[in-house]
């Protein structure tokens, strides 16, 4: 048996950005209690957000999108921007499709209602810390009927398979759409993971998304993805 510790990992480290001080602080207390998190700065607003993140370049911003002087839209839209590391995950206090949309479109990975308890707040800090969407549930259906209707109001004109997508990935992009993940996709496929991961990166890449949330929404966007498609 080794005699040397354990290295423990580096805490996440998170700036929080709410208007509201009791929010930002009760926040940020309920973030401190949490394993393997730390609060490296808070904002009031969004343009002290944006500033916050480039001094403190931490791994995740937590968002409100109702703010003064700059809204975490536009905030999510300037780290973009900005190329900033961090990963953006919206909070409100509404749930609509327009505000989740937005953020998305904006470039956050995940969307939080600010009702959610420090169990659900801790798994989506990590899901977008390890590449991935974060939407709470509650609005995830919203959501998914949102793009179906986008997509059904869009022009029938649009090339059958847009950005250069081959068939295989834009299978590949449907599956994304119907929730599964890449070990899933594989299995229906009968292809390995590594393969699916590739076609996932081609298709990122053409389709200039960065994260699945984003795929799901150029899948609805560009016909490639419909409601109840998922035949199990």
């Amino acid at each position: 048996m080794s005699d040397q510790p354990d290295v423990a990992a580096p805490p996440i480290r998170i700036v929080l950005a709410d208007d509201q001080r009791v929010v930002r602080e009760g926040l940020s207390m309920l973030l401190g209690l949490l394993p393997g998190i730390e609060v490296v700065a808070t904002a009031s607003d969004g343009e002290e957000a944006v500033a916050l993140t480039v001094a403190h370049d931490p791994d995740v911003v937590l968002m409100d999108l109702r703010m003064p002087r700059c809204d975490g839209v536009e905030a999510t839209r300037r780290l973009r921007a900005a190329n900033a590391r961090a990963r953006v995950i919206a909070l409100s206090t509404y749930g609509d499709d327009a505000s989740v949309l937005a953020v998305l479109r904006a470039g956050a990975r995940g969307f939080l209602t600010k009702d959610a308890g420090a169990e659900e707040i801790q798994r989506a800090i990590a899901a977008v810390v390890g590449g991935e969407a974060a939407l709470d549930p509650a609005v995830q259906r919203h959501v998914v009927a949102a793009l179906a209707g986008e997509a059904a109001g869009a022009s029938e004109e649009e090339a059958p398979l847009p950005d250069g997508l081959t068939a295989r990935e834009a299978e590949v992009l449907g599956l994304i759409a119907d929730g599964l993940s890449n070990g899933e996709i594989a299995q229906r496929l009968v292809v390995s993971p590594a393969t699916v991961k590739s076609h996932v990166n081609h298709l990122f890449t053409k389709a200039g998304v960065r994260d699945r949330a984003q795929a799901v929404a150029y899948a609805y966007r560009r016909g490639l993805a419909s409601p109840g498609r998922n035949d199990g």
